[in-house]
């Protein structure tokens, strides 16, 4: 068994290999959309709609998504989670009408762009209803975020934590800011994309005394309100 950056695991899967239709079927109710099934020539459809048709319609790549389940995916997470707030992680896939879905069926959208922030506000999102993360955040998008009234911003340096402080101050607001930490979870994933270990670049360590002067320093700054933890 070779290496493999994403562990074992990945590294023990054969390249190119294509799974059968049975396996393809077992695993469509975690993977697929409900509607995802097979037509009787092996063509994949969703909604009822068959992929290749959809492809001489529009051409391709194409990015095929069921309203239906899209809504209904939703409003389990909204139903799991009744007292408390959910929100849609933009960077998965948003538009005007997709980010209108997530609205309608009671979740908020966590943008991270000033891009994904218009359009959540072009979907008619009300300030309450986003979240506002990401790293490195330009001045652009902390300003656009405050003068949207947010309902939380999440931090990950001291130095967006000055930023934030003095852009909410000229605004004559007072932001609700989330703590980005580091819990030392390596989960099994590829490296590039993981996010919770001790040796990455994204958020506050717990291990030693950065998480914690992080909070002291949100809550030293008059124009912050130290709101809770993000992970």
């Amino acid at each position: 068994m070779s290496s493999h950056p994403a562990g074992p695991r990945s590294a023990a899967m054969s390249a190119g290999t294509v799974a059968p239709a049975s396996v393809w079927q077992a695993q469509s109710a975690g993977v697929w959309p409900a509607s995802a099934v097979r037509a009787a020539d092996g063509v994949l459809t969703i909604a009822g709609c068959r992929v290749d048709d959809l492809v001489a319609e529009f051409g391709s790549p194409l990015y095929i998504v069921d309203e239906v389940d899209a809504r209904a995916r939703a409003s389990a997470y909204r139903r799991a989670y009744p007292h408390d707030r959910v929100f849609y992680a933009a960077k998965a896939f948003l538009s005007v009408e997709f980010a209108r879905w997530m609205l309608d069926e009671g979740l908020g959208i966590d943008v991270c762009t000033l891009g994904e922030l218009h359009t959540a506000l072009a979907a008619g999102a009300r300030g309450t209803q986003l979240l506002m993360h990401g790293n490195n955040k330009s001045l652009e998008e902390l300003t656009a975020a405050v003068n949207a009234e947010v309902a939380f911003i999440v931090v990950d340096s001291m130095v967006e934590i000055d930023r934030l402080n003095a852009i909410a101050a000229q605004s004559g607001r007072c932001v609700d800011v989330l703590v980005r930490v580091t819990v030392g979870v390596e989960a099994h994933t590829h490296e590039f994309i993981a996010t919770a270990h001790e040796d990455q670049k994204f958020g506050f360590s717990m291990a030693g005394p950065a998480a914690a002067d992080a909070v002291a320093a949100v809550e030293a700054a008059p124009s912050l309100r130290f709101a809770g933890l993000h992970s």
